[in-house]
């Protein structure tokens, strides 16, 4: 595999762009929810919140990539392709993003200086991942696969007109036409 095509490299970033904006919605959403609503939890169960945080950049990287998805399939089909992405490399970016969370501020708290930290973390993770699975299977989280050529009959005979529905010149009718 050639780990040097750019046009891959920015395709796959572009994809893992739109996963993190879904993902960080979602943790970055929990954790002000319990740093602002529930500060003791936050503070003495960081592990707890970071694992609902997780789950809730889960769902709201499905919910953004089926939104996306439905632009160019049908609903029921972009959410199945949104739910058959790689899970893998969600959970690689939440647990990156999280990582850095509780290594740069000790616990499930959201600053405005980690908040860069978690992002980069949460974008660099995945991204080879993501190249990688373009590269080799073509598969990306915002873009349809590509539809499978259905085959197509060979081409009638100018005459198989005259042989299956009667002589088709325009003077003579069939009993067909007349009805």
């Amino acid at each position: 595999m050639n780990w040097r095509q750019g046009t891959l490299w920015r395709q796959s970033a572009g994809n893992t762009g739109w996963c993190l904006l879904g993902c960080s919605l979602g943790d970055f959403g929990t954790i002000l929810w319990f740093q602002h609503y529930q500060p003791q939890t936050a503070m003495q169960e960081p592990m707890r919140v970071m694992l609902i945080a997780t789950v809730a950049g889960i769902l709201t990287s499905i919910v953004l990539e089926t939104i996306i998805l439905s632009k160019i399939l049908p609903g029921a089909q972009a959410f199945r392709t949104a739910v058959g992405m790689s899970l893998i490399s969600m959970l690689a970016m939440e647990t990156a993003m999280n990582a850095v969370d509780y290594f740069a501020t000790g616990g499930a708290r959201l600053t405005w200086w980690a908040v860069p930290l978690m992002l980069a973390a949460g974008f660099l993770t995945p991204w080879p991942y993501n190249y990688w699975r373009l590269a080799q299977f073509g598969e990306s989280c915002c873009k349809a696969p590509a539809p499978q050529p259905q085959p197509q009959p060979p081409p009638l005979h100018p005459w198989a007109a005259v042989v299956v529905w009667g002589c088709s010149h325009p003077t003579h009718r069939s009993r067909r036409d007349t009805a």
